[in-house]
């Protein structure tokens, strides 16, 4: 009894860090999920080459993830607040891993027309399905994390999106080269089913988990994380903070209005990386598909590397006693402008130059890539589910209009010099929102009704 009692007070006095376990679960999850969403720009040669894709109709195939993706948005964030990031993620997690699965059998419908009408269902299926990720995400990480460690947890998970690209693009190469293209859809909707049962096994909030001890709980709270994940939220909460009125609030707050602007501007890289990239590297470079997954991911490594260095960046601003508007604005405006060196790779031949200017553009946007961090700052704490879906919902506008946009650029021009103008124009208005629209960056609070 006395030995137990001595491990318990042992427990209590020592800080336990179950918040960086916490971490690098979504940090999985995450990777899996970027990975999902890019499995067709890997298998999107061989399967045009089966089907006969034009680029116009396989730029609409692209988008379909993503119109259900922003549709589901509020919905998303609604249902979070309601249910808690525990059950909804799991959720969403084996649907979007059942959706990939059953991409591996369009082949099966026959003709080419009903190939492509099962592909775009199946994709607009998975986005709806992956829609509370990031919105979660952003809660758990406001619930397990002081604010002068957000930025740093925000930009780690937010990287995961690079860390795919590095692990995942030149296995579902080797796959689609080796077994074909379905296999890539059959193993990772078999992992992700996995995965979602690991979450539900491993996910708790700090308050409840057994692992966490007292000090790290009273560190976490003190420091302004949410211990208890909002978990009696609801519509009647909801409802207090003025309804709707909430939604249009936070629509109507200049501020925010800039965040989310930005946020799609730099959403028209990352789209660009994960639908046309590879194609580019193909089509444009005449790569195999082979090197063309290798050489995706020297891009991704830079990529992750600038994401962990801007939220490593932005949080030693705070503790240096920087306030938080120059904290975060420092790193994404000096990334952004980094990333418009991509348009540079109009003017070269040589494909070493043209990978070092892919790689200098990602690891710029990657260090710029902190909106998740200024969502958790920023969002009124009534309602972090759904202002984390709105912020999602604006910035993934930019998974329709990138691959359409470029789909038809390439298709009218027959090259990809229009469609990298494209991409580094949105990383210049980016710059222009956070200088020029979003001025100091703070919490929101909520009006009366």
């Amino acid at each position: 009894m006395e030995m137990s009692r001595t491990a318990s007070s042992a427990n209590v006095a020592k800080r336990t860090k179950v918040r960086y376990a916490i971490l690098l679960l979504i940090f999985v999850i995450t990777t899996f999920n970027y990975a999902d969403r890019a499995t067709l720009s890997v298998t999107g040669s061989a399967m045009r080459a089966e089907f006969g894709f034009d680029a116009i109709r396989m730029g609409y195939i692209f988008s379909a993830f993503s119109w259900a993706y922003v549709a589901s948005q509020l919905p998303a964030g609604w249902l979070l607040d309601r249910f808690g990031a525990r059950r909804v993620y799991a959720a969403s997690i084996f649907f979007w891993s059942l959706f990939t699965l059953l991409q591996s059998s369009i082949g099966l419908l026959g003709s080419a027309a009903a190939a492509v009408t099962g592909l775009f269902v199946l994709r607009f299926a998975m986005g709806a399905a992956e829609s509370p990720a990031f919105p979660a995400n952003a809660k758990v990480v406001a619930s397990w994390f002081p604010t002068k460690e957000r930025g740093t947890a925000s930009a780690i998970f937010n990287s995961a999106q690079y860390f795919a690209a590095v692990i995942f693009t030149p296995l579902m190469a080797w796959l689609t080269h080796a077994f074909g293209w379905h296999m890539v859809y059959v193993v990772m909707g078999v992992a992700g089913l996995l995965l979602a049962l690991t979450w539900l096994k491993v996910m708790k909030h700090p308050a409840d988990h057994p692992g966490v001890s007292a000090s790290e709980l009273e560190y976490i709270e003190q420091g302004g994380g949410v211990i208890n994940g909002h978990q009696k939220t609801g519509p009647a909460d909801v409802e207090k903070a003025g309804g709707w009125s909430l939604v249009r609030q936070l629509l109507t707050n200049r501020m925010l209005v800039g965040v989310y602007l930005a946020q799609y501007c730099i959403n028209v890289l990352t789209y660009f990386f994960l639908t046309w990239f590879p194609i580019y590297l193909v089509q444009a470079r005449h790569m195999t598909i082979l090197q063309a997954g290798l050489v995706a991911s020297l891009p991704a490594i830079c990529g992750f590397s600038g994401g962990v260095l801007g939220g490593i960046l932005s949080d030693s601003l705070i503790r240096r006693g920087h306030s938080l508007t120059v904290a975060r604005k420092v790193p994404i405006v000096g990334g952004m402008l980094l990333s418009v060196s991509i348009i540079g790779c109009n003017y070269v031949s040589t494909d070493w130059i043209v990978v070092a200017l892919m790689s200098l553009a990602f690891f710029g946007k990657g260090i710029g890539a902190l909106g998740w961090a200024v969502v958790a700052d920023t969002s009124p704490k009534e309602a972090l589910g759904l202002s984390g879906g709105i912020f999602n919902m604006f910035g993934n506008v930019a998974g329709i209009v990138t691959p359409i946009v470029i789909g038809y650029l390439v298709a009218q021009s027959g090259s990809f010099n229009g469609a990298l103008v494209f991409v580094g124009a949105n990383a210049l208005l980016t710059v222009f929102s956070y200088l020029v629209i979003v001025k100091d960056i703070k919490r929101v609070e909520l009006r009366p009704r």
